[in-house]
């Protein structure tokens, strides 16, 4: 482990990478729904397999700690299970049959039958801050190969050998499981992701990081002759909103969370709350200064991100009207790695809306923003005047507490952000068929579509209808005979006589 470099992608090696891709798309896609799903299983096995060698090389390039690496790999493995799954049950295939209809209400209805197929080989830029989940092996590339698409990664300069490691991982499973070469692939370096994204054989691209990176991103896929999909996870500060009762019921454990969900991992989540609403004149500042001051520092993921969050840091702590709550503090170390401890400040609600242009952006890392209110504010205009999308929104309100003014803060969270909570805390995203993790910009660039949760496989595919084909030209799942034993929506011939009738029930 003594080569700490991965050299950059050699930009001539970059049409062949894509021809690969595109070579691998067909063989890929048309392998029977359990040879994929089964392939897909045997790389989350082969990770865990892998797993003591992979998490000691996440450790040494990331600084976060064994615990959360091998917690993340494993989070991993069953991501790529519950999408083998998904692609065995069928249900994101959507598939709508419409019988022909002679007697159709608006004439002769043909036989229609619809489905999604997958839209080709998809580039995925892996994250710094989740480099397991959301990385060469994240959710993107799971979703990806779910859908049917061939999936290159351009691997994260913040843990190049371990991307290596782990696509290598990839590879030799998929390869040995019927999937075809080309299938998956890794490239490294900035100018090889941004030319591989202008290349006409890529149809998609998904991406983790910052709002610059990904708004430049996006509007290259955008500005491509032939435009293309591309699905961004950029910034989130998460708000959390607590009301008199919940804050009167259980001060500690209110401490105890949004310390623990601001701390975790250093702050370095994309669902770290940000801002934390509470009642003024509580004695929560003081619990919480109490508990940070035990609070050991953490190694932020690489000099970069140290960097940039000395100066968003010192900014928060200059601006008119903070106060340190818990001031933390921030170690640069000879190498330029940054050690943190948390930083918890305090600010009244007048303040924070009329210094929103410092405060109110992301802070990534163990910072977070207090803002003191009372029971006169209007909570839905401070955050109107604050926030724009967010990838989460919380409220914490005591047993039974119901009143106009919750309800108004609800729906507005309903319309700015891509998961509610009630109670609990943002961080910890949970890998299931329900979740969204995804929001209005700028938590994402496409607030329709999520990163986690088996909807995720939508983004890689796209509609196409079959008009009057014979039976035995349909793709499998488009059959009467269903082989693939999906469910299938049908719409029977005389139906439609009888639309709107659902209306005066």
């Amino acid at each position: 482990m003594t080569d700490t470099t991965v050299p950059p992608t050699d930009l001539t090696d970059i049409d062949q990478i894509a021809q690969n891709a595109a070579a691998a798309a067909d063989g890929w896609a048309g392998l029977e729904p359990t040879e994929r799903a089964a392939a897909m299983v045997a790389v989350a096995d082969a990770l865990e397999a892998a797993g003591p060698e992979l998490v000691a090389i996440g450790m040494e390039e990331t600084g976060l700690s064994e615990a959360r690496l091998t917690g993340e790999l494993k989070r991993t493995a069953v991501q790529m299970r519950l999408f083998a799954d998904t692609v065995v049950d069928g249900g994101y295939l959507d598939v709508r049959i419409d019988d022909a209809d002679q007697a159709f209400a608006l004439g002769v209805r043909p036989d229609l039958r619809r489905y999604r197929i997958p839209v080709g080989p998809v580039l995925n830029f892996a994250a710094s801050n989740f480099p397991f989940a959301f990385s060469v092996a994240g959710g993107d590339s799971a979703a990806a190969l779910a859908a049917g698409c061939p999936v290159v990664v351009k691997a994260h300069s913040g843990h190049p050998r371990l991307s290596v490691a782990t696509a290598d991982v990839v590879i030799t499973a998929l390869e040995a499981n019927g999937a075809p070469a080309g299938t998956f692939q890794l490239i490294s370096g900035q100018q090889a992701g941004v030319e591989l994204l202008k290349h006409p054989l890529i149809a998609a691209g998904s991406f983790t990081g910052s709002i610059r990176v990904g708004r430049l991103l996006a509007d290259i896929a955008a500005a491509r002759p032939t435009p293309i999909p591309f699905y961004g996870e950029l910034g989130s500060v998460n708000p959390v909103f607590v009301t008199t009762g919940a804050l009167d019921e259980n001060p500690e454990a209110i401490a105890d969370g949004y310390l623990t969900s601001v701390s975790g991992s250093a702050g370095q989540l994309c669902t770290k709350p940000g801002f934390l609403f509470v009642p003024a004149g509580n004695t929560l500042g003081d619990i919480l200064a109490e508990k940070a001051a035990g609070i050991g520092e953490h190694r932020l993921l690489n000099p970069g991100i140290a960097t940039s969050y000395a100066a968003r840091r010192a900014a928060i702590l200059a601006a008119p009207g903070v106060t340190a709550v818990a001031e933390g503090a921030l170690r640069i170390d000879e190498d330029g790695q940054g050690w943190a401890t948390p930083t918890i400040v305090s600010v009244g609600i007048d303040d924070v809306v009329a210094q929103r242009e410092v405060l109110a952006d992301e802070a990534f890392g163990p910072l977070s923003i207090m803002v003191e209110y009372d029971e006169s504010s209007d909570l839905v205009a401070a955050a109107d005047a604050l926030f724009e999308g967010n990838l989460t929104g919380t409220v914490h309100a005591a047993d039974g507490e119901d009143s106009p003014r919750l309800r108004a803060l609800i729906q507005w969270l309903s319309e700015h952000t891509g998961r509610v909570l009630f109670g609990g805390w943002p961080t910890g995203v949970a890998v299931t068929p329900a979740m969204t993790h995804g929001g209005p910009w700028p938590a994402t660039t496409n607030d329709s579509s999520t990163s986690v949760g088996t909807s995720a496989i939508t983004r890689f595919t796209r509609p196409v209808t079959y008009q009057s084909a014979p039976q035995a030209l349909l793709p499998k799942p488009l059959r009467d005979d269903n082989p693939w034993s999906v469910p299938q929506l049908r719409t029977p011939a005389g139906e439609s006589t009888n639309w709107g009738s659902a209306a005066k029930r």
